[in-house]
């Protein structure tokens, strides 16, 4: 043990000091909707709390989508920074801007059309349905400044540059939690705008994030090498396309997953309303542990990434592998966490006692997924630093829509085991892409070792 933990000590420290500022801007993203949550579910009563389930499992589709475009260029940021290509990062960046823009504008669209024309045939509660709407369109709103947010925060993060992104998420949660609670109940002199509160706050928050964020990286001289490559003239289509190349993909690999859970929500909500305000509750507590996961993910890309850019794929694969321990450990100590706490986590988020007791049931099975859930966003995020997202894309389609999707309606619907058995399939989604992606990294970093050896053994 002392000699395993010695070979990769060094990967370990490296991983974590890097990660940890990522994973609580990560954390940001789902602690917005958990502050919202928890002042619903205590202010608002448990059908507002359904309607935020519901309105956030639709939303949580386009919000993952847009993240993952903008994931596109950090990699490639890395990369080039591993390169000392620095003019290059700044004109990725003004291509990752303009893409970041459309997408928001476009999903935004998307949502509030989506809002008017579908939200009516998912048989959904009317009452619920009546809160969900207005407070889905605030939520589309926001995720315009969300992605300019998200485009500095990848710039600086894919340059190393973490910390400043943690600091902007922590005092914006704390802005939302506080207008959240002011607007909710209607404090100083404010009339209470009951679930739509939230919704201000949340737009308000993640428009005073963009600012922020966008300020520092422009006015930091950690940058000012970079930035001379910042310009309008320099978005074009080779750029441009390089970034989609591998966003798109990530994109779509976060929708399987996020757009399984989503489909998940919606086929609940038709169980009933007691049953979707349990899930919000369960699905909140594991998206924050998924969210962290994802930030260690973030921190494997730039890592694989920076290895890949100078062809060191021995220490790419054991940066890799310490990736891999930390994220297990991590989770197996939520897994104890959900199980033991299952009883008592619920209260957080409301009181009503026939909610906490589904909830409960649902943590046990949260918390047997936990060790999977972190296996496959630290795998996609290794195999995205080494530019591989195209078969990753296909298997997550595969483990969720083709196999997890189907087998928790079969089992909850079909089997009559209601939300449970809705959850038993996406045990076994997570369980697949987990063991597929963990394969294929295999595989490929196998390959790219071989083909280094053949070449130095040729010269």
């Amino acid at each position: 043990m002392l000699s395993f933990y010695t070979k990769y000590k060094s990967h370990y420290g490296d991983t974590l000091k890097l990660a940890i500022p990522v994973v609580i801007s990560q954390l940001g993203h789902t602690l917005v909707q958990m502050s919202d949550t928890i002042i619903v579910g205590h202010f608002a009563g448990t059908v507002s709390l359904a309607a935020v389930s519901l309105a956030t499992s639709i939303f949580m589709v386009p919000m993952i989508i847009g993240i993952g475009i903008s994931y596109g260029s950090t990699p490639l940021i890395a990369q080039h920074n591993g390169r000392k290509e620095f003019a290059e990062c700044g004109q990725l960046l003004s291509n990752s801007l303009f893409i970041n823009l459309i997408t928001g504008f476009a999903l935004f669209g998307l949502v509030v059309l989506g809002s008017a024309y579908f939200l009516d045939d998912l048989h959904q509660s009317p009452d619920v349905l009546k809160q969900a709407k207005p407070f889905l369109t605030l939520l589309a709103a926001s995720v315009i400044p969300m992605l300019i947010f998200n485009t500095f925060k990848q710039f600086a993060e894919g340059l190393g540059f973490t910390k400043q992104a943690m600091m902007v998420s922590i005092w914006g949660n704390v802005i939302n939690i506080c207008l959240g609670i002011t607007f909710v109940k209607g404090l100083f002199g404010i009339a209470p705008m009951g679930i739509m509160g939230v919704g201000y706050s949340t737009l308000i928050d993640r428009c005073l994030m963009a600012l922020v964020m966008g300020f520092y990286v422009f006015r930091s001289s950690n940058f000012k090498a970079y930035l001379k490559g910042f310009a309008l003239k320099n978005i074009d289509r080779v750029r441009s396309l390089r970034i989609l190349k591998i966003g798109a993909p990530v994109a779509m690999q976060y929708a399987f997953e996020i757009g399984a859970f989503s489909t998940a929500a919606v086929i609940i909500g038709s169980i009933g309303t007691i049953q979707l305000a349990a899930h919000q509750i369960a699905i909140n507590l594991a998206s924050m542990t998924y969210m962290m996961s994802s930030g260690l993910s973030a921190a494997a890309a730039i890592k694989s990434g920076n290895y890949f850019g100078t062809k060191d794929h021995h220490s790419l694969r054991l940066s890799a592998n310490a990736s891999y321990h930390i994220v297990l450990v991590f989770m197996s100590v939520t897994a104890l966490i959900f199980t033991f706490g299952n009883h008592l986590l619920p209260w957080i988020y409301t009181s009503d006692y026939s909610v906490i007791s589904i909830a409960a049931q649902l943590l046990i099975i949260a918390a047997i997924f936990q060790l999977f859930d972190g296996a496959q966003v630290v795998g996609l995020g290794i195999l995205r630093g080494m530019g591989d997202v195209n078969i990753p894309t296909f298997i997550t389609f595969l483990a969720y829509w083709v196999l997890g999707l189907p087998i928790g309606y079969f089992f909850g619907i079909h089997l009559k085991q209601g939300v449970n058995g809705v959850w038993y399939g996406l045990v076994i989604g997570l369980a697949v892409s987990a063991i597929l992606l963990f394969i294929r990294y295999k595989i490929i970093s196998k390959h790219h070792r071989i083909k280094q050896a053949v070449i130095i053994a040729q010269d």
